[in-house]
């Protein structure tokens, strides 16, 4: 190894091509930027500039908007619930882990679409109106975290 020998790490350096510095460097007079002009000029206007006519981001039309306060809530069905033992405990953390839902970011839910046949302990963020009367009907338990 001899300081002859050392390169930058590739990606590291981007090309060294100086602009403006003679006729022999290749890129010199008018380094690049043609004759004239308002683009051959300092002050050259910012990119999406129309020449004063009204630029194309100000002519198309604002659709909808984002609520802030919105929540990414997951839902899971009571059908789905099925899957489990007897007597099984049902969390968050119980439903992640056999793939039923593959994320959570703000809670999950509970709705009432299909029948449980198994006695089940759910706890959950929130539970439908339907989802709570099947699980107790079966004779589990749904308990909101």
């Amino acid at each position: 190894m001899d300081l002859s020998n050392l390169s930058p790490i590739e990606g590291s350096v981007h090309g060294k091509y100086r602009r403006g510095r003679g006729h022999a460097s290749g890129n010199g007079k008018t380094a690049g930027k043609g004759h004239k002009g308002q683009k051959a000029r300092s002050g050259a206007p910012r990119p999406g500039f129309e020449g004063g006519q009204m630029p194309l981001y100000r002519r198309l039309p604002k659709r909808g908007f984002t609520n802030r306060n919105s929540k990414e809530i997951t839902c899971v069905n009571v059908a789905t619930l099925n899957k489990f033992e007897d007597g099984a405990v049902i969390d968050v953390e119980t439903l992640l882990a056999t793939g039923t839902i593959s994320k959570v970011v703000d809670g999950v839910k509970i709705l009432g679409n299909g029948e449980l046949s198994k006695k089940l302990t759910v706890r959950a963020n929130a539970f439908s109106a339907v989802a709570k009367e099947k699980i107790e009907n079966a004779g589990g338990t749904a308990e909101v975290i």
